[in-house]
């Protein structure tokens, strides 16, 4: 008997080490999405050959990485993992988004600052048809509209300006995988506007109503230039100064259609003159482009 009572732990203990861990996982929560909800489009200022190295050997990774001339998309970190893209940013309120996005690099140099512009890299055809693929791909399976594709200068305004103005948005929206105004939209405002610009208060709350991280100053300071620029170089390429004008009003309102309504009904809406905002830089844009901007393709 006392044979047993001595083997009883050593028993016991094998028992434990023997036991699984078992999940049952046979019913499944109605209320539940994808983590993705953003997929945030970058450049990496450099060429292939470094632009992978740094994406694989250093401090900073994304999910996707499409090369130029023959392209070909490296998946470098997987999709249930977060990636090292988005840094400081923000969008429709969500701060910090590596947890909530997947980041696609495109090799592309980006910009040089030449002494009196600043000369943007043409995209390549061949690479953009390669993104609406994948985008495609990336939107079906994670649940994602084309509301769900940014720009890394949409996040972080104040420090980032990729894909740049070169980059064919316009192309992405006519594919289904990007958001664009409503072209009827843009025109009634336009027309209701007749040149009238409003408040800098105006765009501000606009732009936050569409997602941007911007000051309620009611003052055009330089983070609202920027975010302003942001806006331009997406949606109005041939003009980024980060000016208030009538036509990125009416784009904006298109998306903004809150604030749209807002300025329509209001019984003494307030408008914009350089003169009421006397923080405002006497120029446009610190680097305008060097040449009129080619279209991809």
């Amino acid at each position: 008997m006392s044979y047993w009572k001595a083997l009883l732990p050593a028993l016991v203990l094998l028992a434990g080490c023997t036991e699984q861990l078992v999940i049952d996982d046979r019913y499944h929560a109605r209320s539940q999405d994808s983590r993705v909800q953003y997929i945030v489009l970058h450049y990496t200022s450099s060429g292939f050959e470094r632009s992978f190295k740094v994406l694989t050997e250093q401090d900073v990774s994304s999910h996707y990485l499409i090369s130029d001339h023959d392209p070909v998309i490296y998946r470098l970190v997987d999709e249930t993992q977060r990636a090292w893209h988005a840094g400081d940013s923000s969008w429709q309120g969500r701060t910090w988004l590596n947890a909530s996005s997947i980041g696609i690099e495109m090799v592309n140099d980006g910009y040089v600052d030449e002494p009196h512009c600043r000369r943007w890299q043409a995209w390549d055809q061949r690479q953009i048809d390669a993104l609406i693929v994948l985008l495609r791909d990336i939107q079906q399976r994670h649940g994602l509209g084309p509301e769900a594709v940014i720009g890394h200068s949409d996040i972080a305004p104040q420090r980032k300006v990729d894909p740049g103005p070169l980059f064919p948005w316009q192309q992405l929206v006519a594919a289904g995988v990007a958001r664009g105004p409503d072209a009827q939209r843009v025109r009634v405002m336009y027309n209701w506007l007749d040149g009238r610009v409003p408040a800098v208060s105006w765009f501000q709350a606009a732009l936050a109503e569409y997602g941007y991280q911007v000051p309620q100053s009611g003052e055009l300071d330089g983070p609202t230039r920027n975010v302003i620029a942001a806006f331009q170089m997406r949606f109005r390429q041939s003009n980024y100064a980060g000016q208030p004008d009538s036509e990125t009003a009416s784009l904006l309102a298109a998306l903004a259609p809150k604030q749209a309504s807002a300025l329509i009904s209001a019984v003494a809406p307030r408008w914009y003159t350089p003169a009421e905002n006397p923080s405002a830089p006497p120029s446009g844009a610190p680097q305008p482009p060097c040449s009129a901007h080619p279209r991809a393709g």
